[in-house]
């Protein structure tokens, strides 16, 4: 399968939208799937093109998580081989959904429909994840009698805290867009895809309008901060800062400000 048929990609301006582009299969999820999601990242990053990203799928589903037919390989024949194979897979699956998180420019998810399995690890390694109301999630391993393992585990809780995590992991039930603004997975809610997509697409511009240095050291620092801790956070936080002060956006800022217009920045 091809990323063609997989995926599409369109960019206005410093925004750039990678679109689920497998409606009639409800967006699931293949083992080419994760490969060339973690592609696409890579080259995301390394675009100076690009600074903010929009995840958004076409058809009724969002995604459907894994395909179970293609994962159907996955059981194989019970060998010790085979389980050394199968670990290795699931860890280039982590591999391509940690590339959003790794990923420097900010992700942002635009849900639609359901999220179900592995679209939770999907959304959960974005930035901001905003949804339309008909918008249905669920962490739906639980119910096929598979642990998740692709990162839902690890970063939901961080977003939506231990007790409301911990009821959904350990009962798989669904939960609505409505109830996802709540708990707080999702930061907006839109009435409808147009409005969804619309919003979206504001708040990657009005990030994309800030210095991209900036945007992409506060996302670095978020993360490392998570994972290792306020003093480590801030030890780095204060290195980071040493190395790209004073800088070519920081004083057009300054300028800008001066000169009472707009303004300008190019991520020097």
């Amino acid at each position: 399968m091809t990323r063609d048929e997989m995926f599409r990609i369109e960019k206005d301006g410093f925004v750039a939208s990678l679109i689920l582009n497998r409606a009639k299969q409800h967006n699931a999820m293949t083992f080419e799937f994760f490969d060339e999601l973690k592609k696409i990242f890579d080259e995301f990053d390394q675009d100076p093109e690009v600074r903010v990203i929009i995840i958004k799928a076409e058809g009724k589903t969002f995604t459907a998580g894994l395909d179970l037919v293609a994962a159907n390989e996955l059981l194989g024949d019970g060998s010790a081989y085979h389980r050394e194979w199968f670990k290795g897979k699931v860890r280039g699956f982590q591999d391509a959904i940690s590339a959003l998180e790794k990923c420097s420019k900010p992700v942002i998810a635009a849900i639609h429909g359901k999220c179900i399995g592995g679209g939770i690890d999907l959304t959960s390694a974005c930035d901001v994840r905003m949804a339309s109301s008909d918008a249905v999630f669920s962490i739906r391993e639980t119910r096929i009698g598979i642990v998740a393992d692709v990162g839902t585990l690890q970063r939901v809780p961080y977003i939506i805290g231990y007790g409301w995590f911990r009821l959904l992991a350990l009962t798989g039930r669904d939960f609505n867009a409505e109830q996802a603004l709540r708990m707080g997975y999702i930061t907006q809610l839109c009435e409808s895809r147009d409005e969804l997509y619309g919003e979206a697409h504001n708040l990657a511009v009005e990030i994309a309008d800030l210095p991209p240095m900036t945007v992409q050291g506060v996302k670095e620092i978020i993360n490392y901060s998570r994972d290792m801790g306020v003093y480590p956070g801030l030890e780095y936080v204060a290195q980071k800062n040493a190395a790209i002060i004073p800088n070519d956006d920081m004083l057009e800022a300054v300028a800008a400000f001066m000169e009472k217009r707009a303004p300008k920045f190019t991520g020097r």
